[in-house]
């Protein structure tokens, strides 16, 4: 069986790092994609990959590296499209710069990914996966940014569901929790108690990167579209889409009482 040719965004650690790692395991070829080149050649080496500088803000990054994989391998199989970071706070406290700084990254960089990619994964009936969140879907206050952008990547991945499909590229989308990963260590906040609560959702989280990782792509391998993680994300989106939303609401708001009556204790 032929080995499948991907490229990952944001792979110099993290999930990204975590994809790269079992997708070698079952002998992908792998393009690695990061910012940080010091990083992203490490996975690389660790996975037998080649890496390339990629900033997913800047479109002719994500262009050159398919064109290299169309030069050099002939085409590419899957894209994910994983680079992310997280912008916490109140709309009064989260600057204009860092609205544009988190859209431009979280949602422009998915774009330039499926841009680039497409035409190649067209002639070879590829994959996209799209790295979105479960803040898709469940509004959390204090995080108007990253909602807002993330729900923005689910709204393209089922756009391009459709509208990749007579070209024969299937499109996923995953909506992971928080899970234990350096997300909080490069965000932004607009104040420190929304810098302290996003950390410790992080630290406390039951699931790392590597678990994470594994039930993704085990979705994808049993073609799910939309792939939620865990009974937790899908009852969260059954009650939104179920209950009447005042009541929805209501209960929302008692679970980030909750929420943040645990998150104030000592670990």
């Amino acid at each position: 069986m032929t080995a499948i040719r991907a490229f990952i965004t944001g792979a110099g650690s993290g999930l990204g790092r975590a994809f790269a790692q079992q997708l070698a395991a079952k002998g992908a070829k792998l393009c690695i994609g990061d910012i940080d080149a010091v990083a992203g050649q490490k996975t690389a080496d660790e996975c037998g990959g080649h890496f390339v500088k990629c900033d997913v803000r800047i479109e002719d990054d994500l262009m050159a590296a398919a064109a290299w994989m169309q030069a050099e391998w002939g085409g590419v199989d899957l894209l994910i499209n994983n680079a992310g970071v997280a912008q916490m706070g109140a709309l009064a406290d989260t600057s204009l710069e860092d609205w544009r700084w988190i859209i431009d990254i979280n949602l422009l960089g998915t774009v330039n990914g499926c841009k680039a990619f497409a035409p190649h994964l067209a002639q070879t009936k590829g994959r996209i996966l799209n790295i979105a969140s479960m803040a898709s879907f469940l509004h959390l206050p204090n995080a108007g940014s990253y909602n807002a952008t993330k729900s923005a990547v689910l709204a393209l991945s089922e756009t391009l569901m459709l509208e990749l499909e007579p070209q024969g590229i299937k499109t996923h989308v995953a909506c992971p929790g928080f899970f234990r990963t350096d997300l909080a260590q490069n965000m932004r906040a607009g104040d420190d108690k929304a810098r302290a609560m996003t950390a410790r959702l992080v630290e406390r989280s039951r699931s790392g990167a590597n678990d994470v990782a594994t039930r993704i792509l085990d979705g994808m391998d049993r073609g799910e579209a939309r792939i939620l993680l865990d009974k937790r994300t899908r009852r969260a989106l059954q009650m939104k889409n179920w209950l009447p939303f005042p009541r929805y609401l209501n209960g929302l708001r008692k679970e980030v009482a909750k929420l943040e009556a645990r998150m104030t204790r000592a670990s």
